[in-house]
């Protein structure tokens, strides 16, 4: 529910007045409680699972309700000394009942759909009972509260507050054991509000109706006085044809005259509902003097001109004042007729209490206690088991120690790549890279660093290519690579960005393309660079694909092709980037490892271990090539949380290859 003009803050008192709760709890009868008699402790529960009706009690005992049983009151209303007790209803034969509690000598006899009342030691007690579902000895129990204290505990539990800063929109929220009463509730709260608004903005257009229609056989007489003295004058005196000026002054005067008036009228009208230092006289006031000085100017700029000229100007400015206030009024009574007549407000439901189909409570007292202890137990001893057997390396300066190499770079965990990695399983027609759509991205912030680094790992390097690679899959090699090489096209660098992998390589979805035409094509076929690139995939990026997956993909990477294609390529671009297969999962990466300049190891927090990072730089180094350095991915740092939602694809044996699970 959100007012157009009232401020936010006093709504929200509104809404939670006794003026709107009150009327909520005599709409629906909130005071009033009627429900069936349960067994303790799980009675209610057994109900909840039987759709028809019991036989009542235990060993027809009790009267106890078992099934689907209800009751609807239209009335129960109790001396004040009655409030809050409790009285039993029992359903007889033939749609009668009977009743019993304190104040009555013994149980008294009702039937249903019809008004009773049963006289207590305490006074009457009114019953109408309009719907009674339950065979013969079903027993409910009736309670009838204090309107008073049922309307307190209601605005107590009431929780408003404004969606969003200065919004205007208002939302209430309440908790029940009952879903249906719940809606019942919040909704009726709803029409009760915007009922009191409706009622009181045409309270207000009654006074302000009230008040013009005194005022509006004054302005009629005014206009007629003027226009008279008009027409006598212009019969006296030799019509005269305002100036230029005459006629420019007597615009601004009939409308500065015109404001005064209004605005003296509005403070009569304000004077008569606030006090003189209110806010909104006060601001009448100082308008009212503002537009004083104006008409003061134009007096003065008036007594310049002749008299005629002078006399002549006053009448027509009093004609036209006194005619435009005088339409001005009726037309501010006709809408306000209208805002009566409709009852109008200024605030709407904008959205209603639907039934919850979730429950946000019981929580248990004693259930939950154990639970936290059994959890925190459980928790903790899973917690060392899970990082004593299966967790990676967590720390970028352990990790160093460890292998004796530098980390080049420690990329944060980036909540923007989940929702590209979502969009890429939907829609891969477009590019979605992170670096390119979101620049300012922590973790692209991470790569640019990188950047920097490298260019000082490049200058010492044997030529201009990269090979980024990693142990195991689902580390986000290629989320590195793909982003790296795009931080570095946009610094102005020409790059070229290869997927090496011919198993499972899917770069080609990241830029909305296929795989077609690619590496392993060139290799097989002794094909040109420029016969596979594809040029532009993002400004100075241009990206060779994979290809079609040969059966024997570590044969046609030691190809001899392999070697001129890299090399055409070297002297083609500033940078080449190949992002190669896992490490450990299968030997190509060791295979074309001896092309590169620079070989970064990506390794994942949490995930990958300090043996699979040595046994990696074991392999490659092997070949005789240095590992320049590591990536260390997915890290989350502290005071911060970060969710890494990349899909980077499972790998698994399977012959000599290895194939993707996509979960």
């Amino acid at each position: 529910m959100g007012p157009v003009k009232s401020s936010a803050d006093g709504e929200i008192q509104i809404l939670g007045s006794r003026l709107v709760a009150s009327g909520t709890v005599d709409a629906l009868k909130l005071n009033v409680e009627a429900k069936p008699r349960y067994f303790p402790v799980f009675g209610k529960w057994m109900a909840s699972h039987n759709d028809g009706l019991s036989n009542p009690g235990v060993f027809g005992w009790g009267g106890f309700d078992w099934g689907s049983e209800s009751i609807e009151l239209a009335a129960f209303e109790v001396p004040r000394k009655l409030q809050g007790r409790s009285y039993d209803l029992t359903v007889l034969k033939d749609n009668r009942y009977s009743l019993s509690g304190y104040g009555l000598e013994s149980p008294v006899t009702g039937s249903i759909g019809t008004e009773e009342k049963f006289n207590s030691s305490f006074g009457a007690l009114t019953l109408k009972v309009t719907k009674l579902s339950g065979r013969p000895g079903a027993s409910f129990v009736l309670k009838s509260r204090s309107s008073q204290l049922t309307t307190d505990d209601l605005i107590k539990s009431l929780q408003i507050i404004e969606q969003g800063k200065h919004s205007g929109v208002i939302s209430a929220t309440l908790e029940s054991t009952d879903p249906v009463l719940l809606s019942d509730t919040l909704n009726e709260l709803g029409r009760q509000y915007v009922k009191q608004n409706a009622d009181r903005k045409a309270a207000q257009a009654e006074h302000s109706i009230s008040f013009l229609d005194a005022q509006l056989p004054v302005m009629k007489q005014q206009l007629e006085d003027a226009e008279a003295k008009l027409s006598e004058y212009q019969n006296s005196h030799t019509i005269v044809d305002l100036s230029e000026a005459g006629k420019v002054s007597l615009q601004q005067s009939a409308d500065a005259e015109t404001r005064l008036i209004a605005m003296k009228q509005k403070r009569q009208d304000l004077a008569t509902r606030f006090g003189p230092m209110h806010p909104s006289l006060l601001a009448i006031d100082e308008q009212i003097a503002t537009n004083q000085k104006q008409i003061d100017s134009i007096a003065a700029q008036i007594r310049q001109m002749p008299l005629t000229e002078q006399d002549m100007l006053k009448l027509q400015r009093d004609v036209r004042v006194s005619t435009d206030l005088y339409v001005a009024m009726r037309s501010n009574v006709e809408q306000l007729r209208l805002v009566k007549a409709g009852k109008i407000g200024n605030v709407r439901i904008v959205d209603t209490a639907d039934i919850p189909e979730r429950p946000v409570k019981p929580r248990k007292l004693i259930v939950m206690a154990a639970a936290t202890i059994v959890g925190l137990f459980l928790g903790t001893l899973l917690a060392l088991v899970k990082d004593r057997l299966f967790t990676g390396v967590t720390d970028p300066i352990s990790l160093e120690e460890h292998t004796g190499l530098s980390v080049y770079a420690t990329i944060p965990v980036s909540d923007k790549q989940a929702e590209l990695m979502r969009n890429l399983r939907s829609d891969g027609s477009r590019p979605l890279v992170l670096a390119n759509l979101y620049p300012n991205d922590p973790a692209v912030e991470s790569l640019r660093s990188l950047r920097t680094a490298f260019k000082f790992v490049a200058s010492g390097g044997k030529n201009n290519v990269v090979l980024i690679a990693g142990p195991t899959p689902e580390i986000g090699k290629s989320f590195v690579s793909v982003n790296f090489a795009t931080v570095l096209a946009s610094s102005g660098a020409r790059v070229l960005l290869i997927d090496a992998d011919m198993r499972k390589g899917y770069l080609n979805r990241y830029f909305g393309l296929g795989r077609d035409a690619g590496l392993s094509d060139a290799i097989s076929e002794a094909r040109s660079v420029d016969s596979v690139v594809h040029r532009d995939v993002l400004p100075n990026l241009d990206f060779v694909s994979s290809g079609n997956y040969p059966q024997n993909p570590a044969e046609v990477l030691s190809h001899k092709n392999w070697g001129d294609f890299i090399s055409a390529a070297s002297r083609a671009y500033d940078v080449v980037i190949v992002d190669a297969p896992p490490v450990l999962v299968v030997s190509d990466a060791e295979t074309i490892v001896g092309s590169a300049g620079s070989v970064f190891l990506v390794t994942r927090s949490g995930v990958t271990r300090g043996g699979e990072v040595s046994e990696s730089i074991k392999r490659l180094t092997q070949t005789g090539t240095q590992v320049t350095g590591l990536l260390f991915n997915a890290i989350k740092p502290r005071g911060r949380i970060y969710g890494y939602g990349g899909r980077y694809q499972s790998y698994r044996y399977t012959g000599d290859g290895y194939y993707q699970d996509r979960s």
